[in-house]
């Protein structure tokens, strides 16, 4: 039974989260639904929120950071660019579509980017992973799937390339946390290794040849993503045996709520809140990953505008001083009360036993230290302007992410 719940304990608006006859599934829905999770509407798909048989949303996010947990992100959309009659067509279509330099990754590597209106604002934010010379995969997300898609074919136009809608191919199950490398291990033989932060190689994972296995995620800690085809049966299997292989490390299944509390904690934006069709890439704090210097890309010149003008809001992380919850969408206020900015998102963290959020306020008010207030029912509840990301796992040496 599809059941509602409070829009904050998956960072979606409330108006997302609602009683739906029809909704889209993943390959995995049924097993889902035989393991007791509740489900939720997430922008039209019937998703798990959390897994009551592993101990509710706060034992899953522990045993991330702790252990080792397993998504199904299945519902993430999956663009691949590749060349068309003449080489270097894709390259330059992703090239003028994402605000990172594609130009720079190696085959095999992938960076966090975004794809951006003329504005400057944004489309979405995307994985990109370099296949090849001229081939390249955009992970995408759910809600934004066939927006996304639209979009990225009318302005890939004018470029020699080939856009293809893979957004069904794959079951995507994400294996996350500091035992994922171990869990894993044992349904490959491909040298893990090998395979540093946002690379990604392919190979045979759980008797399935030619897997993509990607060392990325969205939990801010060590993980990886698996590719496999899309249908019910072998989905399950792979699940089935992801689970086994991680039961001498306390794996459990983990739904959105967890997933939400995990990025929160490290600071990974979600679109619809810290990042949208109405906020640029420098408000957002996400300058180190556009790339200006690479050239012209959709976008850029409406940047150099904004940035020449200076920035009207900054987005910061809080830590609740006074008792209360910084929920999505509350308002933020100075010591007189009057509204100066907004709650992006926000939530108790499991990790370090605070109320934490994320929210856009005004230069002036974005110092480490400063105090500011947000209006929880009615009432002016002391915050303090802290430093993000709220929680950062300490890293075993690898290859540095792609910036």
């Amino acid at each position: 039974m599809l059941v509602s719940v409070p829009a904050r304990a998956i960072g979606m608006e409330s108006s997302t989260i609602s009683l739906m006859s029809e909704l889209r599934k993943t390959p995995l829905n049924a097993l889902h639904r035989r393991l007791g999770a509740k489900m939720v509407n997430f922008g039209g798909w019937d998703m798990p929120v959390e897994y009551p048989s592993s101990g509710g949303l706060i034992a899953e996010h522990k045993a991330v950071r702790g252990s080792v947990g397993v998504f199904d992100v299945s519902h993430m959309g999956d663009i691949r660019i590749h060349g068309g009659r003449h080489p270097g067509g894709a390259l330059a279509a992703v090239q003028h579509i994402t605000m990172n330099d594609v130009s720079k990754l190696a085959t095999g590597q992938a960076q966090y980017s975004a794809m951006l209106y003329p504005e400057g604002t944004f489309v979405d934010d995307v994985i990109v992973h370099r296949l090849g010379e001229d081939d390249f995969l955009l992970v995408i997300n759910a809600g934004t799937r066939e927006k996304d898609i639209h979009w990225v074919r009318e302005n890939t136009k004018r470029f020699d390339c080939v856009v293809e809608d893979l957004s069904d191919a794959y079951t995507q199950l994400a294996i996350q946390g500091p035992r994922a490398a171990d869990v894993l291990r044992k349904l490959t033989d491909t040298d893990l290794n090998g395979i540093k932060n946002y690379w990604f190689t392919h190979g045979t994972v759980c008797g399935l040849k030619n897997t993509l296995i990607a060392r990325t995620g969205y939990t801010g800690e060590d993980g990886f993503e698996i590719y496999v085809p899309s249908d019910a049966a072998t989905s399950e299997k792979v699940w089935n045996q992801v689970m086994e292989a991680g039961r001498g490390f306390g794996i459990v299944p983990c739904g959105l709520g967890s997933r939400n509390t995990l990025r929160l904690e490290s600071k990974m934006a979600l679109y619809g809140h810290e990042i949208s069709e109405k906020i640029n890439v420098w408000e957002a704090g996400l300058d180190r990953y556009c790339k200006m210097e690479k050239g012209d890309f959709l976008g850029r010149a409406a940047l150099e505008l904004a940035k020449s003008n200076g920035l009207t809001r900054a987005l910061v992380g809080i830590e609740m001083i006074d008792r209360g919850i910084a929920r999505d969408e509350y308002r933020c206020c100075n010591e007189a009360g009057e509204p100066i900015g907004v709650v992006t998102s926000g939530s108790p963290s499991p990790t370090l036993g605070k109320n934490i959020a994320l929210a856009y306020v005004p230069p002036a008010f974005s110092a480490m230290g400063t105090v500011l207030y947000v209006e929880i029912r009615g009432q002016k509840c002391k915050a303090q302007v802290v430093p993000t990301p709220f929680y950062k796992r300490q890293k075993r040496a690898a290859a540095p992410r792609v910036t």
